[in-house]
Order: structure tokens, then C-alpha cells, then sequence
């Protein structure tokens, strides 16, 4: 079986190396990005190399394409990765447990929440979806 490719942007770097650690440990592929440009440039690379992302997980809250802090940018990027690739599993992360931003991520695409700190979890999630 095909091993899993992972997106994962998220601006903070500890908590992109512990998610990217826990993902690599569980077997996936991943590769990270740390903002909504660097995200959509290396999903765009490996689209045009022929190689997709099976998955994203991506931050909601961090600098947008401007560059700036922005609450939701993530919700930005889950919408410029799907219109690219309309099948892709995504799974958005924050710190906080925001039902409104969930509603719109799920609206957006994405097959799911995660609330970080949990890592285990996240690895729990992402075979659920995958299972389904």
C-alpha cells in the first residue's frame, strides 16, 4: 500500500516539529510548510511533479498571503488546496475549540477539527478519515 503524503503548515515551529515527529512515527509522509505561501507553493510543486498530497492539515490562525497575522488564514489556504485538488482530506488545527470556525472549515472542505496538544489523537483522525 501507497504510504500516506501529508501537508502540514502551521507558523509555530515547535508545534510543527512535534506534529511532524508524531506523523512520521505513524508511518506518513510528511512534509511541512510554516505560512498560507510556502503551503500552496509546495502543494502546487508536488501536483505538478505528479506526486499530490493525499492530506493537509493545516493551522487556522496564522499569517495569511499577505503576510500578516490573520485569524482564519488557514480557512484561506483549505480553499485555494481544494480548488486545486477537489478530493483532498483536510484536517484543520487550532489552539482554541472554535465551533463557528469549524462549521466553516467543514463548509470549506475540510473532513475535520483537531484541537492541537492531542497528538495522539491527530494520528487517530486522519486513519478514521482515511478509513471511511
Amino acid at each position: 500500500m501507497e504510504v500516506t503524503k501529508i501537508l502540514l503548515v502551521d507558523d509555530e515551529p515547535l508545534v510543527r516539529r512535534s506534529l511532524e515527529k508524531t506523523l512520521l512515527r505513524a508511518g506518513f509522509d510528511v512534509e511541512t510548510a510554516q505560512d498560507c505561501n510556502s503551503g500552496l507553493d509546495t502543494f502546487t510543486q508536488a501536483i505538478t511533479a505528479g506526486a499530490p498530497f493525499d492530506f493537509a492539515i493545516l493551522d487556522i490562525n496564522m499569517p495569511n498571503f499577505e503576510g500578516v497575522e490573520a485569524n482564519g488564514a488557514g480557512l484561506e489556504l483549505l480553499s485555494k488546496l481544494v480548488e486545486k485538488k477537489p478530493d483532498l482530506s483536510a484536517i484543520m488545527l487550532t489552539a482554541y475549540d472554535e465551533v463557528n470556525k469549524a462549521k466553516d472549515a467543514v463548509q470549506r472542505g475540510a473532513k475535520a477539527y483537531f484541537v492541537k496538544g492531542r497528538e495522539k489523537g491527530l494520528v487517530e483522525l486522519i486513519n478514521d478519515i482515511m478509513d471511511a
